[in-house]
């Protein structure tokens, strides 16, 4: 088995602008000592650093991979969008949407991070490579098809999926979301087709606030074919390892895809300062064996995971390398080092029942 792992020191450099957290500096909200978005390249830097010191990388294929070209980026996005985009960047940055500041040469940055979302969705589709893993950064899961938002700035994932089928490498493609936050963008951009499934696992009521219910499922060709499953907070370890066997398996059974795609965001961690959910490395480790297997048993294994969110610059690196240490069938780890700590913290027995009873609920509606 050969695991690709796209990444480039460029998307790094990424910049967001004054914010505290999510809120612009001014007024009466006084600037972090850090500064900048939770958005920040150190917890993805992090995480390729502490690939190298264990070894990890050794055992990848990792490459870069050119930017999205103009084509690519137009079977998703409008030309007058990417046009305003270039223009603002290209006069020193801005922001365009909600809560999507970029500096100058924002524009060039986000096609590379599409393009290495497109990289590996092309090599694993095209039979080059068992399964990827791409280091996206700026992420792409909440930008619609004409506007940003949630720090992404181009919609990473539907930008490689259409350029792999542009190609007949795909047809069936299902796109599975276990960010914290729904995944509105890649939705809404399928939402009325019946070539893409979209499974959302999220935490209810968090961002954006009025997408990602339980009955969104799709309009015209493509009811049906949206699936969002709003999990309470508090959601821990047993909750994310039930819904993926309650949820998400069955349902990808159901559609048979010819590949399968993740938004792989890790702020449902235990100390995301963005989500108020309990899941830890361990989960992000089983959740992504789970996935590998029903990929192999369903489309020969063909398998992407694309980098989102997840914000803690301490745990995102344990969080990462435990999804690519299983996406790769590697035997090399980085023990948690809050793993102890997190056990004792996961919900109680009579809790974590309440919360698998919800998700069973949630299944049934759904007729999972």
């Amino acid at each position: 088995m050969t695991t690709g792992f796209f990444w480039d020191e460029r998307c790094f450099w990424h910049a967001g602008g004054n914010y505290a957290l999510t809120l612009p500096v001014g007024g009466l909200v006084q600037p972090l000592a850090a500064g900048g978005l939770p958005e920040s390249p150190e917890t993805k830097r992090r995480l390729k650093n502490l690939m190298d010191v264990t070894g990890l990388t050794n055992v990848l294929d990792a490459r870069s991979a050119p930017a999205a070209d103009r084509a690519a980026l137009e079977r998703v996005h409008p030309a007058s969008y990417l046009d305003l985009f270039k223009k603002t960047s290209d006069a020193g940055g801005g922001e365009l949407g909600h809560h999507t500041p970029f500096g100058q040469g924002g524009y060039e940055i986000a096609t590379l991070s599409a393009g290495l979302a497109l990289g590996a969705v092309d090599a694993v589709a095209s039979g080059a490579l068992t399964n990827a893993y791409a280091l996206s950064r700026p992420p792409g899961h909440h930008c619609t098809a004409d506007e940003p938002m949630g720090f992404c700035l181009l919609a990473n994932i539907a930008i490689a999926i259409e350029a792999a089928r542009a190609k007949g490498l795909v047809n069936r493609v299902a796109v599975l979301d276990w960010d914290v936050h729904h995944g509105n963008g890649t939705e809404s951009i399928f939402y009325a087709r019946n070539d893409t499934l979209t499974l959302s696992l999220h935490q209810e009521k968090n961002y954006p606030l009025h997408t990602g219910a339980l009955t969104d499922r799709g309009i015209g060709a493509g009811e049906g074919y949206a699936l969002n499953l709003p999990m309470l907070a508090g959601s821990g370890h047993s909750a994310y390892l039930h819904a993926m066997e309650r949820v998400v398996i069955p349902a990808l059974d159901a559609f048979q895809p010819d590949m399968i795609v993740v938004a792989c965001g890790y702020d449902a961690a235990c100390t995301d300062p963005l989500a108020r959910m309990q899941a830890t490395a361990e989960t992000f480790g089983m959740l992504t064996t789970r996935i590998r297997e029903t990929a192999e048993r369903l489309c020969d294994g063909k398998l992407v995971l694309v980098h989102e969110g997840g914000y803690s610059e301490v745990y995102v690196p344990f969080c990462g390398h435990a999804t690519i240490s299983a996406l790769s069938g590697s035997t090399i780890t980085a023990p948690d080092p809050v793993a102890d700590v997190m056990a004792h913290r996961q919900p109680s027995p009579e809790h974590d029942a309440f919360l698998r009873q919800s998700i069973d609920r949630m299944a049934e509606q759904l007729e999972l």
